[in-house]
């Protein structure tokens, strides 16, 4: 029984060493495929593994069958594997490099659309968290639209307009995040109140069919309200009366917003100071 138990043993060893077999296989060893010189054999075998989606070993293969089969009949077909290999391994930065130059490579293959997309969901799928640098965020957009423009009649056009619009959003919730940083940050520095203004208007010219941008405006109201009770007593009539502008503009271009009856008390309370700064004013000159 022991003598059993240690055979056991030993074949599942085995087979975890040499990754294509599994306990009971009477195949050949991957270190013995890699060993070989007969690339057509070593083809066969980066096929097996691929369908059987082991993308560690097939890749191992092609990246090997990339370099000396090109040129050959199989090439266009390593190539495709080859790149959808790092792709399913999460390599996104190789296969996107893979799928580009396939494009290059192969720019009249019936495959080139479909790379052409995959390049561009790549840096989709390296898209971080919102908090997080956004650049691949924005060249998804960026090379998503230019696949809509070099392919206009795919079939994938309407996933590409899709992940537009969410990496569109996920830019807009970080500009939203920064502008209300700086508005979280006044109580440390009420020269964040400037900040956070300009942000927010920022944010409502980038964004003007928002469906937040009654919200981005309300913003702009408080913080110009808050900045203008804080600024000295020649420069307060001014900025509130800035502050009427904004509620008035508010009312015009989100006259069913939810956040209107908050504005309406800004709009009353602004103009009421704004009257009692222009009466101490006549008072001072009389």
């Amino acid at each position: 029984m022991r003598s059993v138990a240690l055979l056991l043993i030993a074949s599942a060893s085995l087979a975890s060493c040499t990754g294509f077999l599994k306990f009971g296989d009477t195949g050949p060893s991957f270190n013995k495929i890699m060993k070989s010189t007969d690339y057509d054999y070593k083809l066969r075998m980066a096929e097996k593994y691929y369908i059987n989606k082991d993308y560690n070993h097939a890749q191992q293969l092609y990246d090997e069958l990339f370099r000396v089969m090109k040129g050959s009949e199989h090439f266009e077909d390593i190539y495709y594997k080859f790149a959808y290999s790092a792709y399913y391994l999460r390599d996104y930065l190789n296969a996107e490099n893979l799928f580009k130059g396939f494009v290059d490579a192969f720019p009249n293959s019936p495959r080139a659309e479909e790379m052409d997309y995959m390049r561009a969901f790549t840096f989709y799928l390296q898209s971080p968290k919102v908090q997080l640098d956004q650049t691949n965020t924005t060249k998804t957009i960026g090379f998503m639209q230019a696949f809509i423009s070099t392919h206009p009649g795919s079939a994938r056009i309407k996933d590409a307009n899709d992940i537009i619009e969410k990496c569109r959003a996920k830019l807009e919730q970080k500009d939203f995040e920064n502008a209300k940083l700086y508005y979280d940050l006044k109580a440390s520095n009420p020269s964040f109140l400037r900040a956070a203004s300009l942000t927010f208007n920022l944010l409502l010219n980038t964004y003007p069919d928002s469906e937040r941008g009654d919200l981005y405006k309300l913003y702009i109201i408080r913080t110009d309200y808050e900045y203008a009770g804080l600024s000295t007593p020649d420069k307060k009539e001014s900025r509130f009366e800035q502050v009427i502008t904004d509620c008035n503009d508010f009312f015009d271009r989100f006259a069913e917003s939810k956040y209107k009856k908050e504005v309406q008390d800004y709009l009353k309370t602004t103009t009421t100071t704004v009257k009692t700064l222009q009466n101490e004013q006549i008072k001072k000159a009389s």
